[in-house]
């Protein structure tokens, strides 16, 4: 079966589909739920390596795929919420209980939550770059 769009309408940009994306709570702790996996996947990768070889684990692929997939998923978060924090309307500061004021109010939470969040990856991959020896 093919879909068909609606007529007038036709292909959406990718910016179009961002903006009609909704910022929630659980889109807001999407950022440091990331950089908690990740811290842990990094430390677990350390304790296992330093428990069986003995030695510090080197930079390996899938140390570096798991940091570009967590920043990957940090920008997107990011990309998302800068979008909708850009949405029409009042001036800052979004402190009425209008839907567009709630809406800008989590975006902007969720951008600032995301810069932290892309930091904190990169300072949990950090020793990886820097340390070699487990004591």
């Amino acid at each position: 079966m093919k879909r068909e769009t609606p007529r007038g309408q036709g292909r959406r940009t990718l910016g179009a589909r961002l903006r009609d994306l909704r910022v929630t709570l659980w889109t807001l702790i999407v950022p440091p739920g990331v950089w908690a996996v990740h811290f842990m996947f990094c430390y677990l990768w350390v304790a296992v390596s330093c428990a069986r070889q003995g030695a510090f684990p080197r930079f390996t692929t899938a140390f570096v795929i798991g940091t570009l997939v967590a920043l990957g998923i940090i920008v997107a978060s990011g990309a998302i919420a800068w979008m909708q924090s850009r949405t029409p309307g009042d001036p800052a500061p979004h402190d009425e209980g209008t839907d567009i004021d709630r809406l800008r109010f989590l975006a902007k939470s969720t951008l600032l939550l995301a810069g932290l969040s892309f930091v904190a990856v990169i300072f949990t991959a950090a020793p990886a770059l820097m340390l070699t020896d487990c004591r």
